[in-house]
């Protein structure tokens, strides 16, 4: 498991994501997903993003985070879930804020630019962050982005209203793209 948050950098880069995502106005939506990618958060700090991104993606929320944050020359991979996932919201007026199920980058023993399924052990410790997350930021509306994200969020919220959106993955993008219009157009967005 690679713990982006000890670069001080990715640190920060998170913080002022949260920042901007929590000015936001207009209905609050908390989308889950299940772990850091190689080419995306471990690389950036942000949930759902990748260093390309910010140039292939030309959304306002994307512009405003950009000047605020810093990219190592090494960041500037694309990454597939991201790019979908945004090129997506460009049609919308509302940003859900991002986090994952566990938020660290799983990866089998030994190679780090390859992603594994995070263990039952480590969903378990990204709990208690999602659980203040949650406290703090008061959603209107909790979706869980694929089976993980939303096997996570029913556990640490039972009593909640939990939506499933189909991973984009995997052959998954118009069933992501319904999900996610079915989120935004039943009002809670």
């Amino acid at each position: 498991m690679f713990n982006p948050y000890r670069d001080e950098t990715k640190l920060e880069n998170l913080k002022r994501y949260i920042e901007l995502a929590f000015e936001q106005s207009g209905p609050r939506v908390l989308l889950v997903g299940e772990a850091y990618g190689f080419k995306g958060g471990r690389l950036t700090g942000i949930p759902f993003s990748s260093g390309k991104l910010f140039d292939e993606v030309d959304h306002p929320f994307l512009r405003q985070l950009k000047p605020k944050i810093e990219l190592n020359p090494d960041t500037l991979t694309a990454e597939n879930t991201a790019s979908i996932v945004w090129r997506y919201l460009c049609s919308q007026n509302t940003v859900p804020l991002f986090w994952n199920s566990f938020p660290y980058h799983p990866h089998p023993s030994r190679i780090q630019k390859k992603n594994r399924a995070p263990l039952k052990a480590e969903i378990e410790e990204g709990l208690e962050l999602l659980q203040m997350l949650m406290d703090v930021y008061q959603p209107d509306a909790i979706a869980g982005l694929g089976r993980k994200g939303t096997d996570c969020l029913q556990k640490a919220f039972p009593d909640q209203d939990i939506r499933y959106i189909r991973h984009p993955s995997y052959g998954g993008k118009s069933d992501f793209i319904d999900g996610m219009n079915r989120l935004f157009l039943q009002g809670s967005a």
